[in-house]
């Protein structure tokens, strides 16, 4: 199952802003970071595709949820504008963002070409 997030969630598992303005990943694993909203019909659509890539990818990848609403300052972190929003970050080099709610397919494409998890 995806993890919900809150600010120190973020910063002790995937990136601390306030010690390092320079981009470094605190995982242990590769992560798909779903920026969501409560109200976002799309975002709705996608999270039972993340809650099949969790499980498929458990223990490969983490997959975590960012809701915009309750957590603003993360959504401006990353310049989430609208939502879903999705960050995939490997465990070297910068993470990358897509817009929308991807289908399954594209979504594992990321996995193993920007996460390189097979």
């Amino acid at each position: 199952m995806p993890e919900h997030l809150t600010k120190d969630g973020f910063k002790s598992k995937v990136f601390d802003w306030e010690k390092s303005k320079e981009w470094k990943y605190a995982g242990d694993l590769p992560a798909i970071v779903d920026f969501y909203a409560q109200w976002c019909g799309p975002c709705k659509m996608l999270s039972p595709v993340l809650e099949e890539v969790a499980t498929k990818y458990e223990g490969k990848l983490h997959v975590y949820k960012v809701d915009t609403d309750a957590e603003p300052e993360l959504s401006g972190l990353f310049d989430v504008q609208s939502v879903p929003t999705l960050l995939f970050i490997p465990m070297e080099g910068q993470p990358s963002v897509a817009l929308g709610a991807l289908p399954k397919k594209d979504i594992e494409r990321a996995i193993g070409e920007v996460l390189k998890v097979e």
